[in-house]
């Protein structure tokens, strides 16, 4: 008889509802703090400031917090140093454990805002600022979830750890890479993980598609260009094959589509976008008559689970060499960026289940299951910490990230801090 008292399922999930709605000024007056540090990556400014605000945070949350910075990176300097700020729950040998990450630097601020980028400006139910979407928001709603469960005096079984990372702008290598390869972050520990990218309040991001970043380079012969007929455009040669990526190509990849439900529904599709071309004397003040001897084009290829990724390197090398071989004084080369392989949470994923289920207790209705166009750090909690349970979940407009005047809704970040709050409570259980 002496369980007679405890509280059942349900009055358990309104008492961490009701917490979050109380702590409503505290998690915009926190967003807001995080948005006037500007953490501009690159070059990656005020990095140690925000891990200390976000640290502070942790520690009052009562989670054992560590500063882990990325030794050993190139990207780690006295100027610019990459600090990562980690908090862990109470350790429960053989229970679950929940990750939640966020990213805390930002894109530069750019032009065409009609408010300060770096004010954390709060108006008509919204606050605005560079990362108010992307995604200092998300690390609000995770941070606040679990400070919720400790004010609503709900024991976990388990435990939910948090991190704030830097560099997920620029591929995340000084910070979720780094913490995943220091074995910081790693399945031997983790159950599942939940990264608050902005989503939306009702969807849940079961991965990403795959990038293949490549640089392909065309050989010429310079010559006076009053004489061209001695040398050899690099440049029109390069013509003729982005003529072959729009005519050959690119239509293909328009009729190819993946089953994976990523947003917007054109993507879909896999894509092809030359990134950028330089060649002969681009940038140079002063030009010389002379023939370009050398072009170079960017490209960046998106890829869906279902082409594997020899495939889509084979395809780009064909097309290519049969550009080259149209024409006996073609020669191009390949030089490979950067292969992200796309990524997906499994299907059935009991993580998946719990912040549906926590979605609809919020919301009222179920989840909406999506995939991203774009990759984000999922990745390497999926190819090197080998944590398979993965999904993005948090709040603020996809659509706004990277926009002037970037925005989230205050009712949609408490949401999403009652959705992740409900969904801990499921994935590690009460005590």
């Amino acid at each position: 008889m002496h369980h007679a008292n405890r509280p059942t399922r349900i009055q358990r999930e309104d008492r961490i509802v009701a917490e979050v709605e109380a702590a409503r000024d505290e998690i915009v007056a926190f967003t807001a703090e995080m948005i006037r540090i500007p953490t501009v990556n690159p070059p990656g400014e005020c990095y140690r400031d925000c891990a200390e605000l976000v640290g502070r945070r942790l520690r009052a949350t009562g989670l054992a917090m560590e500063y882990v910075e990325a030794e050993g990176r190139p990207e780690h300097t006295a100027q610019h140093p990459r600090v990562n700020v980690v908090g862990r729950g109470p350790a429960v040998p053989g229970r679950p454990r929940l990750h939640l990450n966020g990213h805390f630097d930002v894109v530069p601020p750019g032009d065409g805002w009609t408010v300060d980028p770096f004010a954390g400006l709060v108006r008509d139910g919204r606050i605005y600022g560079r990362g108010a979407s992307d995604m200092k928001s998300g690390i609000s709603a995770a941070v606040f979830a679990v400070e919720a469960l400790r004010r609503a005096g709900v024991g976990l079984a388990g435990a939910v750890d948090i991190s704030a990372t830097v560099d997920e702008e620029s591929g995340g290598f000084a910070g979720v890479a780094h913490l995943c390869e220091a074995g910081i972050i790693s399945s031997d520990h983790t159950s599942y993980a939940i990264i608050p990218e902005p989503f939306g309040p009702t969807r849940v991001c079961l991965g990403h598609r795959g990038v293949y970043w490549f640089d392909v380079v065309a050989h010429g012969h310079t010559a006076h260009g009053s004489m061209s007929h001695l040398g050899r455009s690099a440049i029109e040669d390069m013509g003729a094959l982005l003529e072959a990526f729009r005519t050959g190509l690119i239509p293909e990849l328009a009729t190819r589509i993946s089953t994976l439900p990523i947003v917007p529904e054109p993507s879909r599709r896999p894509s092809l976008n030359v990134n950028a071309i330089t060649g002969g004397q681009a940038g140079e003040g002063t030009q010389s008559p002379c023939v370009a001897d050398r072009c170079v084009a960017t490209v960046d290829r998106r890829f869906i689970p279902e082409e594997p990724f020899e495939d889509v390197r084979a395809e780009i090398t064909r097309l290519v060499r049969s550009v080259e071989g149209a024409d006996p004084g073609r020669r191009f080369t390949i030089e490979e960026r950067m292969v992200v392989h796309p990524t997906s949470a499994p299907r059935g994923s009991p993580l998946v289940a719990a912040l549906s289920h926590a979605v609809e207790a919020v919301r009222g209705h179920p989840a909406t299951l999506v995939a991203s166009p774009g990759t984000y750090d999922q990745k390497h909690f999926d190819r090197i910490a080998g944590i398979q349970h993965c999904v993005a979940y948090g709040p603020g407009p996809l659509e706004e990230a990277h926009q002037p005047d970037e925005s989230c809704s205050i009712d949609d970040l408490l949401a999403s801090t009652q959705v992740l709050a409900l969904a801990a409570l499921e994935l590690v259980g009460p005590a």
